[in-house]
């Protein structure tokens, strides 16, 4: 489900550099981390839905090919009038893949 990591640094509210800027109170930067959560809580849904309401990563339609006069399945992959899932809430919540913080160590 390919999260990536953010590369810009100071604009995450965990990130060294964003809560210790030069010239910044320590009492503000507490504040500022404290009103961001590491978790995570929804995920985009990576299904569609199709016309008659039926949840699936992919589609197909079953088409007849006649070729040298025999009959033969084929099977179409469906593109068209697909709606996106939207959002999932998660059963339980997930850490967010740049909190900078080692959970366990070896």
């Amino acid at each position: 489900m390919g999260g990536s990591g953010s590369r810009a640094r100071g604009l995450w509210p965990f990130s060294s550099q964003g809560a210790e800027s030069p010239g910044s109170n320590t009492e503000q930067s507490v504040a500022r981390i404290r009103k961001a959560t590491p978790f995570i809580f929804t995920r985009r849904g990576s299904m569609y839905f199709d016309e008659d309401g039926d949840l699936a990563h992919e589609f197909y339609e079953e088409t007849i090919v006649t070729k040298n006069g025999r009959k033969r399945a084929k099977l179409k992959r469906i593109h068209k009038n697909l709606r996106p899932q939207g959002t999932i809430k998660l059963d339980h919540p997930c850490i967010h893949v740049d909190f900078p913080i080692v959970l366990c160590e070896v």
